[in-house]
């Protein structure tokens, strides 16, 4: 994240369309589709926008770490952006640079990554497990499982059996070999 203003700062992910599919150019490269930043919230609740709207100078561009710290009530003239080439080059103090102050806001620090999001916006509920050797985690049993039953079903190129065969073949994971 830069410390000042800057026009173009967005992340490219790939072009989904209604249905959900990857969309594809008539070059047969995936489409890609720019998502900026998600703005921010202070501490009494209200919204801080990201970027500057409408009608300011530089209307649309990203404000930069500085100036949404600045909007926090910290004072920005003396610090870095970063402390050093890696994250944690940092000394330890909260407030040494832009970067280490802004990891520990609250509005920064509590918000959910894309990926939870986008599964509590379809109903489902999502459990990140600490990170131990693959044999101990539940899921790979599973992967195991359904990969034994996928092999059974009949080889196909269509896309609509493939997809048909993948939900099957995890139906077929029961809950007792989950717990296992």
């Amino acid at each position: 994240m830069p410390k000042g203003p800057l026009k173009n700062f967005f992340v490219k992910v790939n072009a989904v369309g209604e249905s959900r599919k990857t969309l594809y150019g008539l070059d047969g490269k995936i489409l890609k589709t720019k998502i900026c930043m998600v703005n921010g919230r202070f501490k009494d609740g209200t919204e801080q926008l990201f970027y500057y709207p409408e009608g300011h100078e530089h209307a649309g561009q990203f404000k930069g770490m500085a100036k949404i710290l600045e909007e926090h009530g910290y004072d920005t003239k003396a610090m870095k952006a970063q402390c050093g080439k890696k994250f944690t080059d940092c000394p330890g103090s909260a407030l040494c640079c832009c970067r280490r102050t802004l990891y520990n806001e609250p509005d920064f620090k509590e918000v959910d990554p894309i990926l939870a999001q986008d599964i509590k916006s379809h109903g489902h509920h999502i459990l990140f497990l600490p990170k131990f050797h693959c044999e101990l985690n539940f899921i790979e049993q599973c992967w195991g499982h359904a990969k034994r039953w996928y092999r059974l079903f009949p080889a196909s190129s269509k896309e609509e059996d493939l997809e048909r065969n993948v939900v099957q073949a995890l139906d077929e994971v029961s809950l007792i070999s989950m717990r296992r």
